[in-house]
Order: structure tokens, then C-alpha cells, then sequence
């Protein structure tokens, strides 16, 4: 504060300093918001939480967090999407409700929510590859476009429901191959078939909240995350688990396309954003709404500096090429401006890339050595919540 000769200088001054400090104690106090709810998830304990999509890679993860929270956890899904597959070493089956069924299939799914009366339902399930998306657009589309009015029609169904959460991607908007981020108000316009069936299960559930959930009190929010890394991806078509693969047959990693920009961010950084909003929202349903979840901007890098940095850390002189295969088309450029999320939550990304792909290396050598797949999902759970 500076004693300025004129007054009214002085007072514009002192607003301006009123200003920024009030700003910073904003700030400061949703920081700390944030800190508490990513560290302490025993709203969970005791909670009836239905996952769908519970048996493929981000759902194993989220399982497992929610079972050390105590949750009471029911899964719908198909059987898990690829051997080896990372539900079966998770050693979860038998600590949750798994139920085996597909999402399009209306019958069962409304018996599974009928027996489990759940009060807090994520949507996972759905055909998640582009490349597949191509090969087979019709089941794509009732995958995850029929899949969408199905669980939202038994969240319809079901009054004990009072957060829901449907879970897309950062590809459901209009893809203009800018180099700033996309934002939640951007139109929802995917190239590919996979992407434009996330943009229709978006305008499904926008659907269903203006028809019939402001009514019946369900908190509703849509979530769209980056592209995720992390221990136990076996996916094809999927950088890392390419990587993977490559290192255990001692191959050159191949990559078809080096130069394509993506919001890469561990699997941790997701699933307890989707809990966090999950909770915000089931106890004020002030926080429903739509929101990106990213990494920071100095995190969203090429395919082949990521690749780069796993050759680093995997050691054994491991090396990659550049092979591309004339495949369908796939955007080049990619990222998302998660400001809404930092503002309401005080939420920050907690690991970089480069961690990211430190703890997916420290999974996969646990992995190769036979070692408890369990116990180093515990740890990195743990370290990933008690991360300043």
C-alpha cells in the first residue's frame, strides 16, 4: 500500500490490494477445499456406489480406490475387454457386486439397479477406441449412444439415485485443430464415430437433466478427461500399451503418428476427479454440471515425446520408429482448458506426465516380475492421495 498524494489514487490503490487479497483467500480456501476432499474419501465408506464399465481399465482402478474407502460396490459390465486384463490381478472380484451384462441390454440393468438401489452412479461403460469405432460404427453407436439413455433412464427409474455422473471424453467437441484449449461451452461436434457418439451421449444426458432430473432432485454432471496412462492398460490401438508390449518382446516401439498433440494424464488424475465431483455434487447440487479433466498445458505433449520419455525410463536401450500405417482419420491436436474445474473445486493436476509414466513403468516391472499387482496399485493410490 502506497501513500500516494492523491486520494483517490489511494483508494483505487487500496481496492486493488483489497481485491487481490480477497482473491488469494479464494484461492487459498478452495486449494484447501481441494486438499481435503482428494485426501479424505470416507464419504465413501458405507455409500452404494454403482459403476459402469467396472471390468476395463479405469474402472478397475476406480473399484479398487473406492473398496479402500469402504464403498459398497456394485459393477455392470461385460466381461473384461483383453487378456491379460487388469480386473482379474486387482483382486477386487470378491470384495464388490460384479455383475456381468451389457449396457445396451435395458432388462437387466434395471434388475441390477432394482437389487442394488444404488445412491451414487459413474458411467463408464462404452466401445472407448477410435480405430474400432471405424470397423464397427453400429455397435459403437448402440454402445455408447443407447448405452447413455439406458443408465440414464434407470436413474429415472430410481429415486434412491441422487448423483450421477456420466463419464465421456475430450473428444466430443468440434475439433478445429486450434492450439489453446477446448472449453465446456464449445460445441459438441466428434469426427469419428466414437467421438460423436460421446457428443450424443452428452446431448442425452442434457436431455434427461432438463426433462426429468431437475425435477426429481438428481445431482447430474458430465465429466470429459484426456487421454489416460497408467499400470495395467492392455489395450490395442493405445500408445502405451503399445509401448508395453514392445518392451516385453524386446521390439521397437512403433508409432504412426510422432506428431499428434494429446492431454495425457495418469488414470489417478480421472477417477478422483469423477469421485471428488461425484461427492461435491451428491452434497450441494449447486456443483452439477460439465467439466474437462487434464493436465496442465506443459503436460499435453506429442505422441513421440511421451514415448521419448517411456524409452527413458524403461531403460534397456530401448528405441522407437515412425510407421505410419494410412489409417482412418484421427484428430492432431488436442487439449482441454480445465479452468472450471480449478475455479469450483481448487482442483490442480497432481502428477505430471513425466510421473505419470514413472509410476506406469514401477507397474508394469511389478507386473513382469510376477509380483502382487494389488499391493502396488495400494501404493500408488496412497501416494497419489497424500501428494501436496
Amino acid at each position: 500500500y502506497h501513500d500516494l498524494s492523491h486520494t483517490g489514487s489511494k483508494r483505487k490503490t487500496g481496492r486493488t490490494l483489497g481485491f487481490r487479497k480477497s482473491t488469494l483467500e479464494s484461492l487459498g480456501r478452495l486449494a484447501e477445499k481441494w486438499r481435503k476432499t482428494t485426501m479424505d474419501l470416507t464419504f465413501y465408506k458405507g455409500k452404494k456406489v454403482l459403476i459402469t464399465g467396472h471390468t476395463g481399465f479405469k474402472g478397475s482402478w476406480m473399484c479398487r480406490t473406492l473398496i479402500q474407502a469402504g464403498a459398497e460396490v456394485t459393477g455392470y459390465s461385460l466381461e473384461p475387454p483383453t487378456d491379460p486384463n487388469l480386473f482379474s490381478m486387482a483382486e477386487i472380484e470378491d470384495k464388490m457386486n460384479s455383475v456381468i451384462g451389457d449396457i445396451r441390454d435395458l432388462e437387466k440393468l434395471s434388475k441390477a439397479f432394482r437389487e442394488v438401489q444404488p445412491e451414487i452412479v459413474i458411467h463408464l461403460a462404452a466401445q472407448p477406441i477410435v480405430r474400432d469405432s471405424y470397423k464397427d460404427p453400429v455397435y459403437t453407436y448402440e454402445t455408447n449412444v443407447m448405452g447413455t439413455v439406458n443408465i440414464c433412464e434407470c436413474v429415472r427409474r430410481n429415486p434412491c439415485v441422487k448423483s450421477f455422473l456420466n463419464v465421456t471424453t475430450d473428444k466430443v467437441y468440434e475439433n478445429k485443430e486450434w492450439e489453446w484449449g477446448y472449453r465446456e461451452n464449445e460445441p459438441l461436434d466428434g469426427y469419428d464415430p466414437y467421438s460423436n457418439s460421446k457428443s450424443c451421449s452428452e446431448l442425452v444426458t442434457h436431455s434427461y437433466k432438463n426433462s426429468f432430473f431437475n425435477e426429481t432432485g438428481v445431482a447430474v454432471s458430465t465429466a470429459r478427461a484426456g487421454n489416460v496412462i497408467g499400470g495395467g492398460d492392455f489395450a490395442n490401438d493405445r500408445i502405451i500399451p503399445d509401448c508395453v508390449r514392445a518392451a516385453k518382446e524386446k521390439k521397437d516401439i512403433v508409432i504412426r503418428n510422432p506428431f499428434s498433440t494429446r492431454p495425457y494424464q495418469h488414470v489417478l488424475e480421472p477417477v478422483i476427479a469423477y469421485l471428488m465431483i461425484a461427492k461435491e455434487q451428491y452434497e450441494d447440487a449447486k456443483y452439477q454440471g460439465y467439466y474437462n479433466v487434464g493436465p496442465d498445458e506443459t503436460d499435453c505433449v506429442t505422441t513421440g515425446d511421451l514415448v521419448d520419455l517411456f524409452v527413458e525410463k524403461w531403460g534397456e536401450g530401448m528405441k522407437w520408429v515412425n510407421q505410419y500405417d494410412g489409417g482412418p482419420h484421427e484428430a492432431n491436436f488436442l487439449k482441454l482448458d480445465c479452468s472450471k474445474l480449478k475455479t469450483t473445486f481448487g482442483w490442480k493436476p497432481r502428477w505430471t506426465v513425466s510421473e505419470a509414466l514413472d509410476k506406469t513403468v514401477e507397474w508394469t516391472k511389478v507386473y513382469f516380475a510376477g509380483e502382487s499387482v494389488a499391493d502396488i496399485m495400494d501404493k500408488q493410490i496412497k501416494e497419489f492421495l497424500n501428494r501436496k
